[in-house]
């Protein structure tokens, strides 16, 4: 088996932006527990790893920024790129290391999530197409589905890795609350005191608190919905 020169790619905003565009208490702290987290996982794969933020990204939508950082990874002769956000808190090395092995004997690597979208992808170079890509429908729910069609039409080998929650909204929060002890210290406590501020944990968890946030929300972390 071909061992595939691999890259890591960070597609991810920097937490002060996150701040702007998920407007919820302390959400500039999480993001940058985020961050940090997602850095170190991408440290601890042993993989090369580039960050391309909201100071780096190229284009006008979603899709054109997504599609132009994976291309600037193969322009840098890598054999395929397995690219990442910093929204998923379930996210794991095992997650990323599952799928660079898989990349070995299958085309595409997909990390679903709940919303429609990816947390994780992973494809080589050579079925990388830019415009099949920014044909895609980003910024919906019909993403995940979408992508699997065009690369099934094509005769590709997918494979999947478990589904996880991204960090969305607020109902994300309340969903997360309930089992991230285990997996994060740092970030349940900021997910507490959060929910705390919210008048009381079970307030938070049982009665509407859309007035955490703004009421046009905008979702700028996950493939599913724009960046």
């Amino acid at each position: 088996m071909k061992d595939l020169k691999t890259a890591i790619l960070i597609f991810a905003h920097s937490a002060e932006y996150e701040a702007t565009v998920k407007p919820f208490l302390h959400s500039k702290e999480v993001f940058e527990s985020l961050n940090q987290r997602t850095l170190a996982l991408a440290k601890k794969s042993k993989l090369p790893y580039f960050i391309i933020s909201e100071k780096e990204q190229i284009g006008n939508t979603f899709g054109e920024r997504f599609t132009n950082a994976i291309q600037a990874i193969y322009d840098l002769k890598y054999d395929s790129v397995i690219a990442i956000g910093n929204d998923s808190p379930n996210l794991t090395q095992h997650h990323i290391s599952n799928a660079h092995q898989k990349l070995v004997t299958n085309d595409l690597v997909i990390g679903s999530s709940v919303d429609g979208g990816f947390y994780l992808l992973g494809i080589k170079k050579q079925h990388f197409d830019e415009k099949l890509f920014l044909n895609l429908p980003w910024q919906s729910q019909n993403l995940n589905g979408a992508l699997l069609k065009l690369y099934k039409v094509n005769g590709l080998k997918t494979r999947y890795l478990e589904q996880l929650r991204d960090l969305d909204s607020i109902e994300d929060l309340k969903i997360l609350f309930c089992n991230f002890k285990a997996v994060y210290q740092k970030l349940f406590q900021l997910f507490l005191l959060i929910l705390s501020q919210a008048r009381a944990v079970r307030a938070a968890l049982e009665q509407p608190t859309s007035y955490l946030f703004h009421s046009e929300y905008s979702n700028k972390g996950s493939p599913c919905l724009a960046i």
